[in-house]
């Protein structure tokens, strides 16, 4: 039978068939000897040991088309970055360092800004103009309004989205919306500290009443950059590449270099100066991380 990994928990792999419903898993031994593991996304054929309880044998896992590193997921058509549009602050940084992290995987991107009835419209107006500049599709919503879900909703038809943002934005509140059934615990946030609990436990496939799945991810508030060279940084910021070849310098790092077309991009108001300050501090972190490496 096919099917495809919408969970993995304790050793069980739990595969949906859209013919049959949900069968819990084993992987064969066959795998741990080939390195390979299988993950939430993969496509796979497995046998049913168990009809009554549901059991079965996953016995091949089919090629990936793509994977992420974290979350650990595999066949991604689409990220939903989602970060509320007030409560909590938004953390520029963070939300660079997430779309840094699609981008160099080549995963198409949605910024979904929640909590749009907390927010003022020119708060609004300036992230989309800002991330709509850098070629991101920029949606607004409210999980308590209900405002932006149907055009969410539409964005997320027939695909396999990979959800995430930071604790307390309201991803579990938009996740339910957008499945079959309030499947998922919803937190609250922490008057105290003002950040959100973290309700999600492990990465799992939702089926969507629209078609496709999307995969919530457990929410975190700091993300590493994996695997990625320091010098090739700036062709994860998409705003910068039109000016790529137009420096004084070939190679140009758009940093302390002179006659920089980045940098004066940045002066003329053409690129956001919090986007280029971001690129700067990730440009430093990973050239630390290399220091240390060696």
């Amino acid at each position: 039978m096919q099917g495809k990994i919408i969970k993995g928990i304790a050793g069980f792999y739990y595969v949906n068939s859209e013919e049959s419903g949900i069968y819990a898993c084993k992987a064969r031994g066959l795998f741990r000897k080939e390195n390979k593991k299988p993950l939430v996304g993969d496509n796979v054929t497995f046998s049913v040991t168990d009809e009554t309880d549901r059991e079965g044998s996953i016995s091949v896992l089919h090629e990936r088309k793509n994977e992420l590193p974290r979350p650990m997921c595999a066949n991604i058509d689409q990220a939903l970055i989602l970060f509320a549009s007030k409560d909590p602050k938004i953390s520029r940084l963070l939300l660079d360092r997430m779309l840094v992290n699609m981008e160099q995987n080549d995963i198409p991107i949605i910024l979904c800004m929640n909590k749009q009835d907390l927010a003022k419209e020119e708060e609004m107006n300036r992230l989309k103009e800002v991330y709509g500049d850098c070629g991101y599709r920029v949606l607004f919503t409210s999980a308590v309004t209900g405002q932006g879900i149907s055009e969410l909703r539409e964005c997320l038809r027939g695909k396999t989205t990979v959800v995430t943002g930071p604790s307390g934005v309201g991803k579990s509140s938009v996740t339910n919306l957008m499945s079959d059934m309030a499947v998922m615990e919803v937190g609250s946030i922490s008057r105290k500290l003002a950040r959100g609990k973290n309700t999600t436990r492990h990465a799992e496939l939702i089926p969507l009443q629209c078609g496709g799945y999307l995969m919530d991810t457990p929410g975190f508030s700091a993300v590493d950059l994996a695997d990625i060279e320091k010098e090739r940084l700036r062709f994860h910021f998409p705003e910068m590449l039109p000016y790529e070849g137009k420096c004084r310098f070939n190679g140009c790092l758009h940093l302390a270099e002179p006659d920089c077309a980045v940098k004066r991009a940045v002066e003329d108001g053409k690129i956001d100066p919090v986007r280029y300050e971001d690129y700067g501090i990730l440009y430093e972190e990973l050239k630390e991380r290399e220091k240390r490496r060696y």
